[in-house]
């Protein structure tokens, strides 16, 4: 007993205040809630369930339909669109790079990576068919679960809005706010062209904020020991 207390108080105990130091105690406990809820919901899609509120949404939305909400949300959801995200990864690695923030352009590149490869695997591990409640205005040929607009928007306009929040902090409100809003508003563009579930959404959000903790918490540890060693 006396080795395991020692054992906590020398190696588990600093790490785990610099945790909550780093990300606070609500933030750690809501990626704590979000993991818990997103295992729940994993284990129910690799059971093939079918979640009643899915198909709920998706009509209820669908009443909503009309051309220049159409329009609308061709223009919204091209904000997370591959083509469209491609180009603002390069433009913003190359300011990052520009202005020598090497260890933020090494976190983004990560991030980025990350999320492709949690999005790509995560298709391909629970190869949940797409909606097919009504013709939509676009065609997807991937997998629909998880919704990768909602993760890669979150986790790529959240961490672009964290490092312009840092340099702008009387901003932050504005900053956080927009962003929200943005990645909001694509999500729910994925609902509305009837090319997601909600929970593909969901758990594109979860996975999303997830990654986005991990990476921004990454950075502030290399920030912080680089700063130390200065």
């Amino acid at each position: 007993m006396h080795k395991l207390v020692r054992f906590w108080v020398r190696r588990i105990n600093p790490q785990l205040a610099t945790l909550v130091a780093a990300i606070g105690t609500i933030g750690l406990f809501t990626c704590l809630a979000i993991l818990l809820g997103l295992s729940w919901l994993f284990q129910e899609v690799l059971e093939k369930e079918a979640f009643e509120v899915d198909t709920t949404v998706l009509l209820g939305v669908h009443q909503w339909a009309n051309p220049v909400l159409d329009r609308v949300m061709l223009s919204v959801t091209r904000f997370g669109d591959p083509e469209f995200v491609v180009v603002v990864v390069a433009l913003s690695l190359g300011l990052l790079l520009w202005r020598r923030q090497r260890t933020e352009a090494k976190m983004f590149v990560v991030l980025c990576l990350g999320a492709f490869i949690l999005n790509q695997g995560l298709k391909l591990f629970f190869v949940k068919p797409r909606p097919q409640l009504w013709t939509p205005l676009i065609t997807e040929t991937s997998f629909s679960f998880p919704s990768g607009h909602a993760l890669g928007s979150l986790a790529l306009y959240g961490f672009l809005a964290y490092l312009l929040a840092i340099e702008r902090p009387k901003l932050s409100y504005w900053i956080y706010s927009f962003t929200s809003l943005l990645v909001s508003a694509i999500g729910f563009s994925r609902l509305y062209l009837g090319v997601h579930w909600f929970t593909d959404i969901v758990a594109g959000y979860a996975v999303g904020f997830l990654w986005l903790m991990i990476c921004i918490t990454m950075l502030k540890f290399q920030v912080q020991n680089k700063t130390i060693k200065h």
